[in-house]
């Protein structure tokens, strides 16, 4: 069976899919926003009625048997067009609490794929199934020994992978770099910290670096993002201090790696904090909401989450217990279930 991906023009999914090598179509996107603002107008009167329009296009020349959707304002023209066409529609819920356009989607969808249990109750519980989110096989590979000899890691000292998603995340950064001096006498620590020109925040890291002594700032990397390499980083870490995007936790859940999540604040619907609270309740991470982090207790946090690793062990085989190891088989079955 064929398969094709229809995004935006400008998202990171038009780059990501061509070095796949996967057929990519771009349509006009609109965003579903939850408050007032005057490009409601504009995108609910032109863009999204545009999407649609292009996504039937799209639809009525590719012939697919069925369509999966998997959130954001991306997707619902995509879905709309599809019942126009007659397809039948997946939707895959990544989060702890669905966004908007999935809660539209979901009405117009012959089964909702959800990653955590909990989330069943926010659907017609007729339709859902539970597949959890799939993991790039890759980062079940990693090796302890690649990234102790890449990094230059000491084996004796437990990692901190401290990540705000591919951006980076201001607050974090800012935060980790009053502190680092002081945690890097009991940890090593790799920062991943984003480009962001506006913030600065990679050369103010990468500054504090160089004015650290030689045998501490060969314990800390900062690096603007990763690649093939976090899987490496994953395999050694002892604690990941990030922001609980979908992605991070689903990863962090499927590889059984504790965590102490600051959620973005903001977020739609707040769902970094749900997606956060979901795998505390199992005792899989701990918690520091923004705004009330400050440096001196985020490393308070962290040297008390390193001084129990024990406690990080049984906190990582927790969030493992929210993870469905075989993600991609199960949404698979159901993609050529629903297409047959």
């Amino acid at each position: 069976m064929g398969h094709a991906w229809i995004g935006s023009r400008d998202g990171v999914e038009a780059r990501r899919a061509v070095e796949e090598g996967i057929p990519y179509h771009s349509i006009p996107t609109g965003k579903l926003r939850r408050y007032w603002a005057w490009r409601n107008v504009t995108d609910l009167a032109i863009n999204v009625p545009a999407g649609v329009l292009g996504a039937h296009r799209l639809l009525r020349r590719l012939r697919p048997r069925v369509v999966l959707a998997t959130g954001g304002f991306v997707a619902l023209p995509v879905v709309l067009a599809a019942g126009l066409a007659r397809v039948p529609v997946v939707v895959h819920e990544q989060t702890a609490v669905p966004g908007l356009a999935n809660r539209v989607a979901a009405r117009r969808a012959r089964r909702v794929a959800v990653t955590f249990a909990q989330s069943a109750r926010h659907f017609p519980a007729g339709r859902v199934v539970l597949t959890g989110n799939p993991l790039r096989p890759e980062l079940r590979a990693g090796s302890r020994a690649d990234a102790v000899a890449r990094f230059g890691l000491d084996p004796a000292l437990p990692l901190v992978y401290v990540t705000g998603g591919a951006l980076g995340a201001h607050a974090i950064n800012r935060a980790v770099g009053e502190i680092v001096g002081e945690l890097l006498g009991q940890a090593q620590v790799i920062h991943q910290c984003g480009d962001n020109p506006i913030t600065g925040d990679h050369a103010w890291l990468r500054g504090l670096r160089e004015a650290l002594p030689p045998v501490l700032a060969r314990r800390y990397t900062v690096l603007p993002w990763v690649g093939p390499e976090l899987a490496g980083i994953y395999a050694t870490a002892a604690l990941v201090v990030a922001r609980s995007g979908a992605g991070t936790v689903n990863e962090c859940c499927q590889l059984g790696l504790p965590a102490l999540y600051i959620p973005m604040p903001g977020a739609s619907g707040d769902e970094q904090t749900a997606n956060a609270r979901l795998v505390g309740q199992a005792g899989g991470c701990a918690i520091a909401p923004q705004a009330s982090l400050t440096p001196a207790l985020l490393l308070e946090r962290i040297r008390g989450l390193l001084a129990e690793p024990a406690g990080l062990k049984e906190m990582g085989e927790r969030a493992r217990t929210l993870a469905v190891v075989d993600a991609a088989e199960r949404l698979v079955d159901l993609l050529l279930e629903v297409a047959a």
